[in-house]
């Protein structure tokens, strides 16, 4: 079972149409392509790490004191992205893409 699964893998990563798929999902080579992966997957998880603590204590404070339902949104989708800390599984990602872009 385990060679029958892995001859597939193989077939599937040596077919044209995966190929294809793949270099049309790889991210540009630019500046914004860079930056856009730093900015958006990377930088995020390590603020996380850093500050989420004092960023979720941070909107659940702010939280007590809104009137706005808009203000109630932010802050609450503050808690909910910050109250974890920061992924190890999407700062691998990051990387991977990261590595990926330069390739």
């Amino acid at each position: 079972m385990k060679h029958k699964i892995k001859a597939k893998a193989q077939q599937l990563a040596q077919h044209p149409t995966t190929k294809k798929l793949l270099t049309a999902a790889k991210p540009e080579k630019s500046m914004w392509g860079f930056l856009g992966i730093i900015l958006f997957i990377i930088a995020p998880e390590i603020i996380a790490f850093i500050y989420g603590v004092e960023i979720t204590a941070y909107a659940k404070s702010s939280l007590l004191g809104t009137t706005s339902w808009i203000d109630h949104q932010y802050y609450d989708l503050l808690v909910m992205l910050f109250e974890e800390g920061g992924s190890w599984l999407n700062l691998a990602i990051g990387t991977a893409l990261l590595v990926w872009f330069f390739f």
